[in-house]
């Protein structure tokens, strides 16, 4: 295989699509897409990573709540996730396209029904650099749709929609890490 060096075009990084939902001042539920979602780990517990740029309605309503829930989407949402992204909550409350959400089982924030895997957040940690802000979150409540045992398995039954520039869903599963190398032995 050979390679070449190439300067154009949107980084290829695969990224699972995620819409962050917060509440706006008046209550109304606001929700963005974002796709530079990741986890850490601080030396306790598993932490989500939430990376956001520009100016966004998000950014400020974390900023006053210190909540958000991030919202799994699956291919079925691509619409709503479309709809979300082409919209501004700067520009008012986001009622052009139908859906449902629900208040969070254990956190103040808005979670979206259709959603099969959620998640409820608390920011325990930012980091800025220049307009891109990282939030570090703890998950105080995880909900998925009933019939996943929470294995990656489940990850074909989610069909998560993943981002590289453009819109992809995700393959088939191949098996467990360690099930295709086996020290010293030979084929």
């Amino acid at each position: 295989m050979k390679r070449v060096h190439s300067d154009k075009g949107y980084t290829t990084h695969i990224q699972p699509a995620f819409l962050i939902g917060t509440y706006n001042e008046d209550g109304s539920p606001n929700f963005a897409p974002i796709t530079w979602v990741s986890s850490s780990w601080d030396g306790e517990t598993p932490l989500m990573v939430i990376s956001m740029n520009g100016t966004k309605k998000t950014k400020e309503n974390i900023a006053r709540t210190k909540l958000l829930s991030a919202n799994m989407v699956s291919v079925d949402m691509l619409e709503l996730l479309d709809y979300f992204g082409k919209t501004s909550g700067l520009d008012g409350v986001k009622r052009d396209m139908p859906y449902e959400y629900e208040d969070g089982h254990v956190l103040r924030v808005p979670t979206l029904n259709v959603s099969r895997r959620l998640f409820e957040c608390e920011v325990v940690g930012t980091y800025e650099t220049s307009d891109t802000i990282t939030y570090f979150c703890r998950s105080r409540n995880r909900q998925q749709i009933e019939g996943l045992d929470g294995s990656y398995k489940d990850m074909a039954l989610l069909e998560p929609l993943v981002y590289s520039g453009r819109y992809y869903k995700l393959g088939d599963f191949l098996g467990e890490m360690g099930a295709f190398y086996s020290k010293g032995e030979q084929p």
